[in-house]
């Protein structure tokens, strides 16, 4: 269950605003970072390390990317993340390797 600790954005309270705006919410657990990478990423903030390893996960598992992909067929989307910056974001890596899927020069746009 995706927790988070900044207010408006746990997922049951982030579901019901967008749904009150007609926006579909669809969580996607294993876009997440491995427990194992976040660890490590708390120990030694890392990110070089964590990206790479993120990036390999993601290229392991293709299904995640094409599942993804397949819902962004459908309009607009957006991929959230609570960062400050793309650079500090994992998602960052999910909207290349999504770009890389597609092949048709899809824009990533950063907002």
């Amino acid at each position: 269950i995706p927790i988070s600790r900044k207010k408006g954005f746990s997922k049951t309270v982030l579901q019901d605003r967008l749904k009150d705006e007609n926006i579909e919410y669809v969580h996607i657990k294993a876009l997440g970072s491995p427990s194992t990478l976040r660890k490590k990423l708390k120990s030694d903030w890392d990110y070089d390390y964590f990206f790479n390893a993120y990036s390999d996960y993601l290229s392991q598992n293709n299904e995640i990317v094409e599942q993804v992909y397949e819902y962004l067929l459908g309009g607009t989307n957006c991929i959230m993340c609570f960062e400050q910056t793309p650079e500090k974001c994992h998602r960052s890596i999910v909207a290349e390797k999504i770009k890389e899927y597609d092949g048709n020069g899809m824009t990533i746009k950063h907002i």
